[in-house]
């Protein structure tokens, strides 16, 4: 179907400039990458930019750590970064910095006219400072204990003990961990974006099907609890953009950040000769999309779309906002080997097979991908190598052999081939709306019959008897017909296997090529495309991956404890002041909005308890209603956003379905205590 060509620009998440790229980075340039060879194979204009994320105080001290300027760490880690990402076949029109000219006139250009506008207010704050390095602290630079449930060396803006978020300067006992002193508190004057003045024009954009459902529902919550003005403000020391007529006060890393995007395009479009300005004004015809990860939404969908506005740029035609990625149905390691850089990754496997499998989970939707990689293995081995390549394979030596390289003109079956030929519609649909799982099933559906057709057909059979050389002739061409077309459907994925199919084909892939048969059309000599996945090679990955415990065991390392470590010892005196007790669950139902919690009804015995449990992963509500469990009944109830929690459910296990709730029995009563 014929479809008219539009004008669009992608961006992905720009990766900060203080680490390598690793797995979990990749899942989003893969995803958005699909997306634009896709879009460019239908004919359209589509431009697609990143960049690395060159400021802030981490990237300023990790270069003082290693003894150069942030420039020249910078630079290296941007060079690192873009050759990662070319490795795995992710092709940006431009991959640039946010330390550039064109980035610090346009953060110029977008706060004069907020400014202007009367969208910049200033007011005196105090911050955490710390005494020895002369420089106040972000909140990733504090540690100390936990001003809700006393745990110690937590975060200076949220506890991972209890979840709870909280300002630095209310923890007890805060430290810097730039210098180990204890920071003061000082005044500064800062600079902040009247962010609440574009309440209502947020509402609108947020429900206008720009972000995926269940994102807006959860920024609903901002709007609850009241927008408050950004401050976009940091000093000196700071590596940055210093704000104009402000000396020593500099550019907030998020506000530079996205405004890296339309840098990024800048620099591009004065390159090649493009129109900016038709792709960023407020009156545009372009589409503009971000691709995503969750933990960044609010930034590109509340202070992002608020600050165009505001300086009169146009808004994001969609932010499609994706999931984190799990190894083996965990989080990432460094001491289990699964957290992966991408160099590791390439060192040993193939990166077409990440692409694919990367496509065969991914969605529209918010939810975590796994990468299982006994899974991985086993769906590339029978997908890629066992099904499309193989139709390939099994065709191309009797057509070499015995037809002088040459397809033949006939088509052996009209109705298998015009099967193959309607689902470029469907196929196209999944890959517009990012539905990739939807589209990989398809094509391998597709495969699934050209492979039966095969088998029916036997060629190897048939090629015996001289009477049925046409046959096989007409069989073996129909099939490398089939394969073609599977290749243009998955181009988009597997650039790189495409590439050498035109190789083998003789032909260039478009997307209209999976319209038109190749008849009496002479192919190249086939050979091997791709192996299949070596588990010893996946093994050996994950050995490369993983960090030495040794330097700071407390354990013996061959534990199970060495794995999760036991917190400081407490006296026997603590711990009898918790009061453990039966309790029925009453009742166990979804949270809207969370990702990891289950309100229960805990019924005490007379006395109804609410708790939010993060046991989501391992238990559906309706495994949990009218069962036992232990709770921790004396536990100070806990303000949450989505109510209150009073009390805790005791459980057990590595995490994800592997969780287990306390279930007492032999005679247990709501409400008896536990000795």
């Amino acid at each position: 179907m014929a479809t008219t060509p539009r004008k669009i620009l992608v961006t992905s998440a720009l990766p900060y400039a203080n680490g390598s790229i690793h797995l979990g980075h990749l899942l989003e340039h893969i995803q958005t990458d699909i997306w634009t060879r896709f879009q460019r194979m239908r004919g359209h204009q589509c431009f697609s930019v990143c960049a690395d994320d060159a400021h802030g105080t981490p990237v300023m001290l990790k270069a003082q750590e290693l003894g150069i300027t942030p420039e020249q760490m910078v630079e290296q880690t941007r060079a690192e970064h873009h050759q990662d990402l070319l490795d795995f076949f992710v092709e940006y029109d431009n991959y640039y910095v946010t330390h550039s000219d064109e980035n610090r006139e346009l953060c110029e250009r977008v706060y004069q006219r907020l400014d202007d506008a009367g969208y910049i207010t200033k007011r005196t704050i105090s911050q955490l400072y710390d005494p020895e390095k002369n420089m106040f602290l972000p909140d990733r630079f504090v540690k100390g204990t936990c001003p809700n449930c006393g745990a110690e060396d937590q975060n200076g803006d949220s506890c991972d003990v209890c979840s709870a978020t909280y300002s630095p300067t209310e923890m007890k006992d805060p430290r810097s961990v730039v210098s180990g002193a204890t920071p003061i508190l000082k005044d500064s004057e800062h600079y902040f974006f009247d962010l609440p003045q574009f309440e209502d024009m947020l509402k609108a954009w947020l429900r206008s099907g720009a972000i995926q459902q269940e994102m807006a529902n959860k920024l609903e919550e901002w709007f609850e609890q009241g927008l408050q003005q950004w401050d976009i403000s940091r000093d000196a020391p700071y590596f940055g953009f210093e704000i104009p007529g402000a000396p020593n006060k500099f550019f907030y890393v998020w506000v530079d950040a996205p405004v890296g995007y339309m840098a990024s395009f800048l620099n591009y479009c004065a390159a090649n000769n493009i129109d900016f300005d038709s792709f960023w004004n407020a009156d545009s015809d372009a589409e503009l999309y971000h691709f995503i990860g969750k933990d960044i939404t609010y930034f590109h969908c509340l202070f992002w779309p608020a600050m165009l506005e505001g300086a009169g740029f146009r808004k994001p035609t969609g932010v499609n906002v994706h999931g984190f990625v799990t190894v083996n149905g965990a989080k990432m390691s460094k001491s289990r080997g699964t957290f992966i850089k991408a160099r590791t990754y390439l060192e040993h496997l193939n990166p077409e097979y990440l692409r694919y499998y990367f496509a065969s989970k991914l969605s529209d939707n918010v939810t975590d991908i796994d990468l299982n990689f006994e899974d991985f293995s086993q769906k590339v081995n029978a997908d890629l190598v066992g099904k499309v390549v193989n139709i390939a394979s099994r065709c191309a030596g009797f057509i070499g052999k015995r037809f002088d390289g040459k397809l033949s003109s006939n088509i052996l079956d009209q109705e298998l081939l015009s099967a193959f030929h309607n689902a470029a519609d469907s196929i196209a649909s999944h890959f517009e709306s990012r539905q990739y799982h939807k589209a990989i099933r398809e094509i391998m559906a597709l495969a699934d019959r050209a492979n039966q057709f095969i088998d029916a057909q036997a060629p190897w059979v048939t090629v015996k008897d001289e009477s049925k050389q046409q046959l096989t002739h007409d069989v073996c061409s129909l099939g490398i017909n089939l394969f073609r077309i599977l290749m243009v459907y998955l181009k988009p994925v597997l650039p790189k296997l495409a590439e050498q199919a035109e190789g083998f084909l003789n032909d260039t892939l478009t997307w209209d090529s999976a319209q038109t048969v190749l008849r009496d059309h002479d192919i190249n000599k086939f050979k091997a495309m791709m192996q299949r996945v070596d588990m010893d090679k996946v093994n050996a990955m994950i050995e490369d991956s993983k960090e030495s415990l040794e330097a700071t065991p407390k354990i013996d390392p061959n534990s199970p404890l060495a794995k999760d470590p036991i917190a400081e010892t407490i006296e026997f005196a603590d711990f009898a002041k918790v009061d453990l007790r039966i309790a029925k669950i009453a009742k166990a139902e979804h949270v809207e909005g969370a990702d990891k919690l289950l309100r229960l009804e805990l019924d005490l015995g007379g006395e109804t308890r609410q708790v939010f449990a993060g046991i989501k992963s391992a238990y559906s509500p309706e495994q949990l209603q009218g069962k036992l469990t232990v709770m921790v009944a004396n536990l100070a109830p806990r303000k949450m956003r989505f109510g209150l929690s009073e009390g805790m459910v005791l459980a057990a296990g590595p995490g994800g379905q592997d969780l287990w709730i306390l279930e007492p029995h032999e005679g247990a009563q709501p409400g008896m205590k536990v000795k």
